[in-house]
């Protein structure tokens, strides 16, 4: 059976190299373009596109996939399998391969289709999450959904540790479920369309937390939802400062929302709607990454009784 790839990120790395590991036949990978990458714009290669060149697998990055559908399908694919790839696959691509097209998506869907499920599920405080195995439609993440395997989301986790469970849960997809899906063992399920939540792409004005608009636990879940990418930002005297490492203290006060209290411990304190915010790592604007105490020994003196907007 000749597998086609779609993937771009880490995530989709993992996915290329389970399906590696367990001797699929993989034609080719299709991924978006390489780009520079950081504040030093260095060429990187996308994850998945250094997987292929590492094993002597065909890679193709198309600017424009629909650009490309001819080129795409001269591998003659049996079997497509997508996962984070981050453009929407042609109709005439879906139609061609004989045991069709499915796609790995990390959320409980209908709930969070879109391009950042696992940021909108913690940012919104769900309970638990899910990696979906679903056929791929013209729709964004409409399929109908051949298996799905639910896990809790820890109270305090963020997008980085949340992100390499579900990785994990998503091999267990390609290593027990996959395989009964060529079978024909797994039973098509209808999303129920009442239920959709959208998760798209986190927009720059979403990484911005907003004490005056946001209670404590808002605020808490916003932040742990953007690390470590992109990370999450307050905003005081007019400069950003970026939120690395906190936790959350609910008690009724009657200090002024958002205002910096000073340090507590190895934390800064910050006045929240119903609580209190403890920064233990933080990173100002234009400057490296601190703890809390050394932010206090210099610029965060000038902070003491001044409030994040």
């Amino acid at each position: 059976m000749n597998i086609l790839f779609f993937g771009t990120p880490e995530f989709a790395r993992e996915m290329l190299e389970t399906l590696y590991q367990e001797e699929y036949n993989i034609v080719a990978v299709v991924s978006q373009p390489d780009n520079f990458v950081g504040r030093k714009k260095i060429f990187t290669l996308t994850p998945t596109h250094e997987f292929a060149k590492d094993h002597h697998i065909p890679c193709l990055q198309p600017e424009k996939l629909k650009e490309a559908v001819e080129e795409v399908l001269s591998y003659q694919p049996d079997f497509i399998l997508s996962c984070a790839y981050g453009q929407f696959i042609p109709q005439t691509i879906l139609e061609y391969p004989k045991y069709g097209c499915l796609n790995i998506h990390p959320s409980l869907l209908p709930k969070y289709r879109g391009g950042a499920p696992i940021h909108h599920a913690i940012m919104n405080g769900e309970k638990e999450t899910a990696v979906s195995l679903m056929k791929m439609v013209k729709k964004m993440d409409a399929g109908d959904i051949y298996a799905q395997r639910v896990i809790e989301i820890g109270e305090d986790e963020r997008f980085y540790e949340l992100n390499r469970r579900l990785i994990e849960v998503a091999k267990k997809i390609i290593r027990e479920d996959l395989p009964l899906y060529f079978e024909g063992k797994l039973e098509a399920i209808v999303q129920d369309e009442s239920q959709v939540i959208l998760g798209l792409n986190v927009t720059k004005e979403e990484e911005m937390v907003h004490f005056q608009r946001e209670d404590i636990v808002q605020l808490y879940n916003h932040i742990r939802a953007l690390y470590d990418w992109p990370m999450a930002y307050g905003v005081i005297q007019g400069k950003r400062v970026k939120f690395i490492s906190c936790r959350k203290e609910i008690v009724h006060h009657s200090k002024a929302v958002g205002e910096v209290i000073g340090l507590e411990g190895k934390g800064l304190k910050i006045a929240c709607q119903g609580g209190y915010l403890i920064v233990n790592e933080l990173q100002p604007e234009g400057k490296k990454a601190m703890d809390a105490k050394s932010v206090m020994n210099g610029l965060g003196r000038s902070w003491v009784g001044h409030c994040f907007e």
